[in-house]
């Protein structure tokens, strides 16, 4: 009998050092690499990100979603926010200027792993004047010299201060300002070229895909537009939030993206903390899987989400929610790298009194780095070694533990009780063998760094998690 039951430190430890890899990935592999997670290094700078990247290769991470690129306002105290509320187009902010960007991505690309921009194309700053980090300034809540003028904003009409007062309200919601932010108008052909020139310019450098802000509040149909004019197909995943009961949905922009889906968080937190486990054995989102991105938490929801919204402040049952969405088969992850904050409006660290970001060092500086937690490393790689298999094997005690196999690729205890799991046996599809229980170490020159359990020739293991613990095998990380 093997027991997984540890300490807090070690579900949320560092992982294990990995194996040296065998040098670039060409990026015209990426389409082959059975990968999709995207880990989001929330305001991290160009040069940590790309410093992070063969780590990130190494780990399975498809991806990197990185913060706004382009010029933003500057805000007493630089606060989070103020990287979505653009000012321009150039490609300098607190985290680094365009070289240091280009930089960046062609680190990435050098071992694998994509860049996906978040692009803010709805809205400009929400001042009537003021100063963009690159120096310009702007006056008047409408008037960008050389980019944009009176005219190319949506002017609403529909309330006294022109901001959205009424979500049930679809003219309101796509063409009234969101807290006082200045709404293009994405009808107007002149904007719709704008923002695409904008976007393929970050494709020039090299940037693979957009999470794109802000999208419940343009059309469908002018956000396919601005879409249409880009110069290559690159991924898009969309900023929707739909969570039922408003008129605007995350359906109707499938066409030409996949969505976040904002209701999948809630309902994994609320299960995890007051709810029972089980309860998630259907767990899926509003749309199909194939167009669904799905996160416990993003810079948003763990400011203003809400209780229902686990993040790295309940350690323990973030840890143990993450290593349930990366074990189960319904849409594609988005793990959430973050920063300790007491006042929802902090923004990084940062070096001086302009806002300039810290590099990051992971424990240091606020800097928390959830993503390099012990289990989440390992089942990003329990995602990558199951893709294309169903669930199969579910076992459940009718509280608060579950177990399921992912075809004969994997299998995973998530016990959330009080009290362990004691010598339970388990019933898997898995050839027999000894496996790396990977929520608690890595396979490493075919050695398991941490436990490990044994299948027999039926495809059954014996052992003990620990309360608020886990356990989790897969093909890929079989001992000898």
């Amino acid at each position: 009998m093997v027991t997984a039951a540890v300490a807090l430190a070690g579900i949320l430890g560092s992982c294990t050092t990995l194996p040296a890899g065998s040098g670039a990935t060409p990026r015209a592999t990426f389409q082959e690499l059975p990968r999709d997670a995207v880990v989001n290094l929330f305001q991290w700078n160009w040069k940590s990100v790309a410093a992070e990247c063969p780590r990130l290769a190494k780990v399975g991470y498809a991806g990197v979603q990185v913060s706004p690129a382009q010029e933003h306002a500057m805000v007493v105290n630089n606060p989070w926010w103020v990287d979505y509320q653009p000012v321009g187009y150039q490609i300098t902010s607190r985290r680094g200027d365009r070289a240091a960007y280009a930089a960046m991505i062609q680190a990435c690309h050098a071992v694998g792993v994509k860049i996906y921009a978040d692009a803010v194309i709805n809205h400009m700053a929400g001042s009537d004047s003021g100063v963009g980090w690159a120096g310009p300034a702007w006056s008047g809540h409408y008037t960008y010299p050389g980019i944009y003028q009176p005219q190319d904003f949506h002017h609403c009409g529909l309330t006294g201060d022109d901001d959205i007062h009424d979500y049930q309200n679809r003219a309101q919601v796509q063409t009234c300002e969101l807290v006082n932010l200045a709404d293009l108008d994405t009808g107007s052909d002149y904007v719709r070229g704008r923002i695409a020139a904008y976007l393929d310019d970050l494709i020039s450098l090299g940037v693979d895909g957009f999470r794109v802000d802000a999208v419940k509040h343009m059309s469908a149909e002018d956000v396919g537009a601005i879409m249409a004019r880009l110069s290559a197909p690159v991924d898009r995943y969309y900023e929707v939030i739909d969570k039922g009961g408003e008129p605007i949905g995350m359906g109707e922009y499938t066409s030409t993206g996949k969505v976040l889906v904002f209701s999948y968080g809630d309902q994994v937190g609320s299960a995890f903390q007051w709810g029972h486990i089980p309860s998630l054995r259907e767990l899926a989102g509003g749309v199909d899987g194939t167009v669904a991105r799905v996160f416990l938490d993003n810079h948003d929801t763990q400011r203003t989400g809400g209780a229902q919204v686990l993040t790295f402040k309940q350690a323990r049952l973030y840890a143990l929610a993450n290593v349930y969405m990366l074990a189960w088969p319904y849409g594609e992850p988005v793990v959430m790298s973050s920063y300790e904050f007491t006042n929802i409006d902090t923004g990084p660290p940062s070096t001086d009194q302009s806002g300039t970001t810290k590099d990051t060092g992971c424990g240091q500086d606020g800097w928390v780095c959830e993503h390099r937690w012990q289990s989440t490393e390992g089942m990003v790689g329990f995602h990558n070694a199951v893709k294309g298999t169903g669930v199969a094997q579910w076992w459940d005690d009718g509280d608060n533990a579950v177990a399921f196999a992912r075809g004969n690729r994997g299998y995973v205890v998530v016990n959330n009780e009080t009290a362990p799991l004691s010598g339970r046996s388990f019933q898997t599809r898995m050839p027999p063998g000894t496996y790396c229980d990977v929520v608690h170490g890595a396979l490493v020159e075919g050695k398991c760094t941490g436990p490990s359990v044994i299948v027999d020739a039926d495809g059954w293991f014996t052992a003990t998690v620990g309360n608020l613990d886990a356990l989790a095998i897969h093909a890929d990380a079989k001992a000898g």
